[in-house]
C-alpha cells in the first residue's frame, strides 16, 4: 500500500514522513483522484432529491485524500525540496489542476448544487452551513460553471498553463537564491559584521568545502551585511545580487514567465465575466473591488509620504556627517538607519539579541499562548519528521485534551525557499461525530547556532516568530464543523488579523518578562532597554509604511493593467511604485521577478491585506490594551469570535461581534505616529 494513501499508524495519525519517498507521490495523487471521481459519481447518481447533507456536505467530504496527496506534496516542496521534486511538481501541479476543473465545470454536479442553493432559505441552515453553501455555489460560477463547452476547454488550458509557470516563478527565485556563494579571503572585508554572523560565515565556506567566510542570499546572512557591513561595496554586490534574482536575463530569468501569467490571469478573468483579475479575485475579500483596494493604498501613502521624505533627508544628513556620503543609495539606507537608530536611542539589534534566544522565545510564545488561552505545548520525538530540524509538539487544552499538532521548522537550508509562513498538514473538520483536530506548522529562516552561541534572534524575527505563531493558532483554535471554512480558510484580507495582532505582545513589558533573558547571565531584559524598544518602535514608520504600499501598488498594478501594452517588465514596475520612490529607481533591479507572493503564492490582488489588516489587528489590541493583555475575558471573546470561527461567516460580522463595532483606522495611524 502506497503510505501516503494507508491510514496513519502514528500519533494523532500524523504524517508518516519517514515511510514516505518521492516516487510514492504520483501515484497516490493518480489513485487519490480515481476514489475522489468515484465519490463525486455517487453524489451525481443519487436519486434523492438534492439537500444540503447529500450534495453539499457529502462533495466538501469527496476528495479528502487528494487534499492529503496535495498538502503534503506542496509543503515539501515548499520547505524540503529537492531536484525530483521538482520534477515531479511538473506534472503533479497540472493533474491536480485537471482534477479540480474536472469538479468544477462537471454541469451535472453543478445542477445539483444549485437546486441546493436556489432553497436555501427554506433550509432552516445554521449561519456557518449557509456559509458553506455559498461558497460552494460561487466556486463553481467563479471556476467556469456557466460556462460553454468551448469556453470551458478554454479555461482548463488556462489554469493548466498557470498551474506550471506559477511553480516554475517558484522554482527560478529558489534556483537563485541556492546558486548565490561569495566567499571571502580576507575577513577585515567582514568589518562591521556581529562576531556570530562572521562565525556563521566560516561555517558556510566549510560546508562548501572552501577555505575563508562564505556568504549566500539566505534571509540571516542578507539582511546582516545589509545593516552591518561598514565595506560599501560589499553592501552594494549583496543589494544588486538579492534585487536582481531572476531578472538577469539567463535560465531563471522569471520576465517572461510574469508576462505569462498575468496575461493568463487576465483572459481567465475576461473569460468569466470580470474586467480583470483584481475584480474577480476581491469579490470575494472584505475590499470587495480594486477602487477599494487603491484608495485605501493612496490614503495611507498620503499620510506616510511627508514623513518618508523627511525620514530619508535625516538619513541623508547622518551619512554625510558619518561617513561623508553625498549620493545616499539603496544599499546604504538599512546600515545608516541602524546607525542612526543607536545614536538617538541607544539601541539597536546587537544589544537586542543576546535576551532574544530562539529557545526562550519559543517558550515566550507558548506561555502568551497559554495565558491567553489556555494552551499548552508538549514536545513529542515519537512523531515522524521530514527534517531532523523540525520539532513536533501536542498541543494540549487547560483540561488535558487533545488539541492539535505543532510543527516548528526554523532553520535555512537548500531545499527551502525563502521567508516565513505557516501551514497545515491538517486542517480541523467535524465528520460522523468525530472532531479531526488540525496538524499545522510553522516555517521560518533564522540564524542556525554555532559551536559559540546558540541561535541568537534579531527583535524583526522575533516579531516573525510571533506573527506566523498568530496564524497557528487560527488554525489551532479552530472549532468548525467543515474543512472549507475552518482554521485559515478565510477572506485573504482578514487572514492577517490573528497574526499581526500576536506581534503586539513583543512591545509589552509584561509579555517580554516572561522570555526575553540573556542568555548567558540569565537576568530579565532591561527595563530601560524595553522602553527604549518602545520609544524607537516608531522610528522611519514613514518609510516602512511607504514600502508596504509600493509592494501593495505593484501588485494591484500587475492585475488591473492590460497586460498585452506591458513590454518591459522593469519599466512597468518603475510607473507602478513611481509615487512611492524616495530614491531614483535603479533598474539593475526588480522586485516583481521575485515577488512569489504574488506569482507563486496566494497573494495576487492581495498584498494590500497586510496593511489592511493592520487597521483590524491595532483596533482589536486596543481593547486588549484598555483591559489588559492578558485579560481573561478578552482573550476568551477573541478565541470565539474569530481564532475559532475561520471563515464559517463574513469576517466584519466576526469583527463585530469582538470589538461591538466596525474596525476604524484611527489606532493603526495614532501608533504609526501619522496622525496625533
Amino acid at each position: 500500500m502506497n503510505p501516503i494513501l494507508d491510514n496513519f499508524a502514528t500519533p494523532f495519525e500524523t504524517i508518516p514522513f519517514d515511510k514516505i519517498k518521492n516516487e510514492h507521490f504520483f501515484p497516490a495523487l493518480k489513485e487519490a483522484i480515481l476514489l475522489g471521481k468515484k465519490e463525486i459519481e455517487k453524489i451525481k447518481n443519487n436519486k434523492v432529491e438534492p439537500q444540503f447533507e447529500n450534495v453539499v456536505v457529502a462533495l466538501e467530504e469527496a476528495g479528502c485524500l487528494v487534499d492529503r496527496c496535495s498538502e503534503i506534496f506542496f509543503n515539501l516542496h515548499g520547505a524540503e525540496s529537492n531536484e525530483e521534486l521538482q520534477k515531479i511538481a511538473k506534472d503533479f501541479s497540472p493533474l491536480l489542476t485537471e482534477y479540480g476543473n474536472d469538479v468544477l465545470l462537471d454541469h451535472d454536479l453543478f445542477e445539483k448544487v444549485k437546486q441546493v442553493f436556489q432553497k436555501k432559505e427554506s433550509l432552516n441552515l445554521t449561519s456557518e452551513q449557509k456559509t458553506l453553501l455559498e461558497k460552494t455555489y460561487k466556486s463553481f460560477t467563479r471556476n467556469g460553471a456557466l460556462l460553454n463547452a468551448d469556453e470551458k476547454n478554454k479555461l482548463r488550458e488556462i489554469d493548466n498553463s498557470l498551474s506550471k509557470l506559477t511553480l516554475e516563478f517558484g522554482d527560478h527565485v529558489l534556483a537563485e537564491t541556492n546558486n548565490y556563494f561569495k566567499l571571502i579571503s580576507d575577513v577585515k572585508e567582514l568589518a562591521g559584521l556581529p562576531d556570530a554572523a562572521i562565525e556563521q560565515a566560516l561555517i558556510t565556506a566549510k560546508e562548501k568545502g572552501s577555505v575563508g567566510w562564505g556568504l549566500t542570499l539566505s534571509m540571516p546572512c542578507y539582511i546582516s551585511v545589509l545593516t552591518y557591513a561598514k565595506n560599501r561595496k560589499l553592501r552594494e554586490e549583496f543589494y544588486r545580487a538579492y534585487g536582481s534574482k531572476a531578472f538577469k536575463n539567463d535560465a531563471n530569468d522569471n520576465q517572461k514567465i510574469i508576462k505569462e501569467i498575468v496575461c493568463l490571469r487576465k483572459e481567465r478573468a475576461n473569460l468569466l465575466g470580470y474586467p480583470d483579475h483584481s475584480a474577480y479575485v476581491l469579490e470575494e475579500r472584505m475590499a470587495g473591488k480594486p477602487e477599494t483596494v487603491f484608495t485605501f493604498l493612496e490614503d495611507i501613502l498620503e499620510k506616510a509620504k511627508k514623513n518618508a521624505v523627511s525620514e530619508l533627508e535625516e538619513l541623508k544628513e547622518f551619512a554625510k556627517k558619518e561617513e561623508q556620503i553625498i549620493d545616499l543609495k539603496p544599499w546604504d539606507i538599512i546600515y545608516f538607519f541602524e546607525k542612526l537608530k543607536k545614536e538617538k536611542f541607544n539601541i539597536n539589534d546587537e544589544m537586542l539579541k543576546p535576551y532574544f534566544k530562539l529557545e526562550n522565545v519559543i517558550e515566550g510564545v507558548f506561555e502568551v499562548a497559554k495565558r491567553l488561552y489556555g494552551l499548552s505545548f508538549i514536545e513529542r520525538k515519537d512523531i515522524p519528521l521530514y527534517h531532523s530540524e523540525v520539532r513536533a509538539f501536542e498541543v494540549v487544552g487547560k483540561n488535558g485534551e487533545h488539541v492539535a499538532v505543532f510543527y516548528a521548522d526554523f532553520f535555512p537550508r537548500a531545499g527551502k525557499r525563502g521567508g516565513a509562513w505557516m501551514t497545515s498538514y491538517r486542517v480541523q473538520r467535524k465528520s460522523a461525530g468525530k472532531d479531526f483536530r488540525p496538524h499545522i506548522s510553522i516555517v521560518c529562516n533564522f540564524t542556525k547556532s554555532t559551536e559559540t552561541k546558540p541561535s541568537l534572534l534579531t527583535f524583526d524575527e522575533v516579531n516573525t516568530l510571533f506573527h506566523e505563531f498568530g496564524h497557528a493558532l487560527h488554525g489551532i483554535l479552530s472549532d468548525c464543523h467543515y474543512q472549507s471554512v475552518a482554521g485559515t480558510n478565510v477572506y485573504w484580507d482578514f487572514v492577517e488579523l490573528p497574526s499581526q495582532i500576536m506581534e503586539n505582545w513583543t512591545q509589552e513589558k509584561e509579555c517580554l518578562d516572561l522570555f526575553a533573558r540573556h542568555y548567558e547571565t540569565g537576568e530579565k531584559i532591561p527595563a530601560e532597554l524595553i522602553q527604549k524598544m518602545k520609544e524607537s518602535s516608531n522610528f522611519h514608520e514613514g518609510r516602512f509604511t511607504l514600502r508596504q504600499i509600493s509592494l501593495g501598488l505593484l501588485d494591484m498594478a500587475w492585475h488591473t493593467a492590460d497586460p498585452q501594452s506591458i513590454t518591459d517588465v522593469g519599466e512597468f514596475e518603475k510607473l507602478a511604485i513611481e509615487k512611492t520612490q524616495l530614491l531614483p529607481y535603479d533598474t539593475g533591479v526588480n522586485t516583481s521577478c521575485g515577488f512569489s507572493h504574488i506569482f507563486s503564492g496566494g497573494y495576487s490582488s492581495g498584498y494590500y491585506s497586510y496593511k489592511w489588516a493592520e487597521v483590524l489587528e491595532a483596533d482589536a489590541f486596543e481593547l486588549f490594551k484598555e483591559k489588559g493583555i492578558f485579560n481573561s475575558e478578552v482573550a476568551t471573546l477573541f478565541k470565539d469570535c474569530i481564532l475559532s470561527r475561520g471563515g464559517s461567516e463574513h469576517p466584519l460580522e466576526l469583527f463585530k461581534k469582538f470589538r461591538g463595532r466596525p474596525p476604524s483606522a484611527n489606532a493603526l495611524l495614532k501608533r504609526a505616529g501619522l496622525i496625533k
